[in-house]
């Protein structure tokens, strides 16, 4: 922008963000910049649905394609709900007050001739309190998102007590397996204590001889008889055999430990990558027998998160993932990170999800697992986990090659989230 133009869009109390086509976002303006608490340079080239998680909605997909595909100017109204883009701070406003938004999207033609898109946000509190109707409106309307946001706090409640319920089912449906993974090493050490035993009676024998024996011939001769050498060797072997068994308990037992974290309330920085290798060792039961795991991990930083609640979206994937293969198939667990995200994914190359279902995965207690063998909830509650985050899931499928599902959450929180636990 150059010119006069540039300062009358600089200095306008409406929100104008160009974006290009790919809806990276090219400029905005200060309002902009003031109401979010991010400079330009921060966001430039940045996806709008990445630092507006909450316009990556179908609605927003819809308006875009009016506007990219058909030339439209589309405009959502203060009364559509939820605002295309909610933003943190309201200038005009306290923030106690209802803000109403309303918003234009319209396609034009930048200084060199490129195509772009033009999202104008605008704030309308003040007009309807000038106005005596409006304005009586707006209490009104205030008043219900009271109400509205007292029901939605004994809703986040619930739905905590629902994932911990989830989480609790899920290691339920695990038990068996971990029992399963524990009992080997498990057996095969109380094994290799009876045969340690036998072996140190021989040895017993072989010491207490010594004060009685009348030659070394004698010894000898009773060493001989116990198979002295191959006890020698058989025990070290049974020694260092039992010592990787209690390892593997050890571990197993560390993974749960770190799996389940049940006392965690609040965000903190931790180790995604620990996360995902945890978890792993938790479903391993549920897994090796369905599929081979192959990882491709980047090097991740840390992230700020409710570890616990990532680790059970990633183990929701990883199970769903193992149900959505008939027989014996590969399940790819992949990370990275770009800018100010990171990102993991599980892909599977089972059955698939039908294209008109796609849009119903989320939904609670949708499933197209067969009856009793999934409650519909897993995916549904990992939706909210990834949203209480701040981020986002990707989904992508094809019948018969199978499914990718991608959790997209940033380094950092963008606001202060209430260290309730409580899924928002």
């Amino acid at each position: 922008m150059k010119g006069w133009s540039a300062a009358l869009v600089d200095q306008i109390g409406i929100g104008v963000i160009i974006l290009d086509m790919g809806l990276r976002i090219q400029y905005w303006n200060p309002f902009i910049s003031h109401c979010t608490g991010k400079p330009l340079e921060k966001v430039h080239l940045q996806l709008l649905t990445h630092i507006f998680p909450e316009a990556d909605t179908p609605i927003f997909s819809q308006m875009v394609a009016q506007a990219r595909d058909h030339g439209q100017h589309v405009y959502t109204h203060w009364r559509d709900n939820p605002y295309l883009i909610q933003l943190p701070h309201k200038p005009l406003r306290d923030s106690g007050e209802l803000m109403l938004q309303n918003t234009l999207l319209f396609p034009f033609h930048g200084a060199e001739g490129e195509q772009c898109l033009a999202l104008l946000v605008y704030e309308i509190t003040e007009l309807a309190h000038s106005n005596e109707l409006l304005d009586a409106a707006l209490t009104a309307l205030s008043a219900k998102k009271i109400e509205q946001e007292r029901l939605i706090t004994k809703l986040e409640k619930a739905n905590a007590q629902l994932l911990q319920s989830e989480k609790l089912a899920a290691i339920g449906q695990l038990a068996a397996g971990v029992a399963h993974e524990i009992n080997n090493p498990i057996g095969y050490v109380f094994s290799n204590l009876k045969t340690l035993a036998t072996y140190v009676n021989d040895l017993l024998r072989i010491s207490d001889a010594v004060d009685d024996a009348e030659s070394l011939n004698e010894l000898r001769q009773l060493k001989s008889s116990v198979d002295y050498d191959y006890i020698r060797g058989d025990v070290e072997a049974l020694i260092a055999e039992s010592e990787d068994g209690i390892d593997r308990v050890k571990k197993i037992i560390t993974a749960l430990k770190d799996f389940s974290h049940m006392e965690e309330e609040g965000f903190r920085l931790a180790d995604l990558q620990r996360g995902l290798d945890t978890t792993l060792k938790v479903v391993n039961n549920e897994l090796k027998y369905k599929a081979d795991i192959i990882k491709d991990f980047q090097q991740l930083p840390e992230i700020e998160c409710i570890p616990s609640q990532i680790n059970q979206v990633l183990m929701n994937l990883l199970v769903n993932a193992a149900h959505a293969i008939e027989q014996f198939g590969r399940i790819t667990l992949r990370s990275g990170h770009e800018d100010d995200w990171v990102w993991f994914e599980v892909e599977d190359n089972g059955v698939g999800i039908p294209p008109h279902l796609l849009n119903r995965v989320y939904e609670p207690f949708f499933t197209t697992k067969p009856i009793g063998k999934g409650t519909g909830l897993g995916l549904s509650l990992s939706y909210n986990i990834v949203q209480k985050h701040q981020g986002r899931i990707d989904v992508s499928s094809e019948l018969g090659q199978g499914t990718r599902f991608r959790v997209w959450l940033p380094i950092r929180q963008p606001a202060a989230i209430s260290p309730s636990g409580a899924l928002s």
